[in-house]
């Protein structure tokens, strides 16, 4: 199995995952309760016997919903106007999709957090500590914009009667958040509907048991129930993981901007003063931190999995408070500046890549998950100085076409989890545990955004080609699988249509080829999960 056996997500802990299931084996459980925590973890009393959430305490705060809606620029699902017939006949293509990989997830795996298509039947998992349907909360937005009414309302119906927060178990704070959390808040900010903000917000008070630490940075795990926290046991000397804690801010700020309560805001926002304090190699920041002592664990750099999103969200910190949060600005430009002094690097054959950093030592390996920084790149380029802005562009540019080389190299059209630049080979995979493909989303990500931010035709013709790719190599009876071997066209399939795909890949195709109001980069700032949350132009508490 070239994959971690828990649902796999985006941009996140690929190889660490890995790599300790195959030196550690299975986790050894203890009884509940009886877990040997990390040291520094607290308990934390349950919320029915410790003090009631500050939110209650204070006046009832109400948001006005309608007020935010009128000051969006541009209707949510766009005006359609003017559009030529290929381009409609695409998109429909990719709704098409949509609803085959939602009516065989309700036909088979209903309030599961997966679909198994090959075998028709639901998978759970271990990474939501008990929590179901992942694939419902991460379909709601998708459902909403492409306009799927009757799928939307199934699964509105199903978070309204079946979606139970009170579980126990040991759930990733990080997938929690930019699944559940993020998903919640992006189907009440289109809908309007009470149930996703309540649900939302319940289940946001769940997470801040795991920021109780000596630094505020929180760990890992958390159980829902308990209040306890602790962190992964592979991370070394119970580190927390950058793109665990750096990817809370959007989330978190929505919270307290919905319930009135700036405790979340707060819990988010303790990560930036402690990176700014200390000391960053070369400017860059390692993938591990110590939430007791607040200093680096390791000097593993990447912009791929356990980096990767924390860059993503300071600049969309930046552009989702309306360009206000100058410290996110500052710390996104001062990093990418040293990413691409350190890690950006060119292939003997043109090709530009971001390598990974080891202790001053580059590592010419480029994970399908750092491929969303295409995209970002180019979304922090249109705010980037005029002299740096062409500059930037260029620069994301010749990532994304890197990235469509490790689709376009490959025998099914379909990109590797890792590909590499060395022993003579460029932007192929040269290990076997290296070949397989599950569906990701980063690759078409950074196509919709260079689509939409140039204008150029052939980030639409390259999506189309992953559609079709799509179609002939992951289209089983029963739903989309991932492929074992991009380097076949008779691929095994490896029988699981992860939630993200619904969430993510199919989202960002079917942006690719609407209108660019449709969810306008005005408006919107897509969390890590692809779930839109408004840009706060004002306050809209009644």
């Amino acid at each position: 199995e070239p994959r971690h056996a828990s649902p796999a997500a985006p941009r996140r802990l690929r190889e660490k995952l890995r790599t300790a299931a195959r030196m550690a084996g299975p986790p050894a459980h203890t009884a509940p309760g009886s877990r040997q925590q990390v040291q520094g973890s607290e308990r934390r009393a349950q919320p029915a016997t410790g003090a009631p959430p500050a939110r209650e305490t204070r006046a009832p705060f109400r948001f006005d919903y309608e007020r935010f809606r009128r000051s969006l620029r541009h209707p949510v699902r766009g005006r359609r106007a003017g559009e030529d017939p290929e381009t409609r006949a695409r998109r429909m293509k990719i709704k098409e999709m949509m609803k085959f990989a939602w009516d065989n997830y309700k036909q088979y795996a209903l309030g599961k957090n997966e679909l198994r298509p090959l075998t028709k039947n639901g998978h759970i998992g271990t990474m939501f500590g008990g929590l179901r349907g992942a694939t419902v909360i991460d379909a709601l937005d998708t459902l909403y914009i492409m306009e799927l009414e009757d799928e939307f309302q199934e699964a509105k119906k199903w978070v309204e009667n079946s979606f139970d927060l009170n579980v126990n178990g040991e759930a990733s704070l990080f997938e929690v958040n930019i699944r559940y959390v993020g998903g919640l808040l992006a189907a009440y900010y289109l809908t309007g509907e009470e149930v996703f903000k309540n649900k939302a917000l319940e289940l946001g008070e769940k997470l801040l048991p795991a920021f109780n630490t000596p630094t505020g940075i929180p760990r890992s795990l958390f159980s829902p129930c308990s209040g306890m926290s602790w962190s992964w046991g592979w991370a070394s000397a119970g580190s927390s993981i950058l793109a665990e804690f750096g990817t809370l801010h959007l989330e978190f700020l929505h919270l307290s901007e919905l319930s009135g309560n700036p405790v979340f805001a707060e819990k988010a926002s303790t990560s930036h003063p402690v990176l700014n304090r200390i000391e960053k190699p070369q400017g860059l920041y390692p993938n591990f931190l110590s939430p007791v002592t607040g200093n680096w664990v390791q000097h593993h750099v990447s912009v791929g999995g356990l980096g990767d999103s924390f860059y993503e969200y300071l600049i969309k910190s930046w552009l989702m408070s309306d360009k206000r949060d100058s410290e996110a600005k500052k710390m996104y430009d001062d990093a990418l500046e040293a990413i691409e002094k350190h890690l950006v690097k060119k292939s003997a054959g043109g090709l530009t890549y971001l390598a990974e950093w080891r202790g001053g030592v580059p590592d010419h390996k480029m994970g399908h998950l750092a491929c969303f920084s295409g995209g970002m790149i180019a979304l922090g380029a249109e705010h980037a100085g005029e002299g740096r802005k062409h500059h930037y562009m260029d620069l994301a540019a010749e990532i994304t076409n890197t990235c469509h080389e490790s689709y376009a190299r490959s025998d099914t059209k379909l990109g590797p989890e890792a590909f590499r630049f060395d022993a003579g080979s460029e932007a192929m995979a040269t290990r076997l545990s290296e070949r397989y493909y599950i569906l990701r989303p980063e690759v078409v990500e950074s196509y919709m955004y260079m689509w939409r931010l140039t204008h150029d035709a052939k980030y639409r013709q390259w999506g189309w080609e992953v559609v079709k790719a799509l179609e002939k190599h992951c289209r089983v009876e029963a739903g989309f699988s991932g492929i074992r071997d991009v380097y076949t066209t008779t691929p095994t399939h490896d029988n699981m249509q992860q939630s993200f795909f619904l969430a993510e890949t199919l989202k960002y195709l079917y942006l690719l080829f609407c209108e660019d109001d449709v969810l306008s980069l005005d408006d919107w700032v897509f969390n890590t999960e692809a779930h839109p949350l408004p840009v706060n132009h004002t306050n809209f508490k009644a």
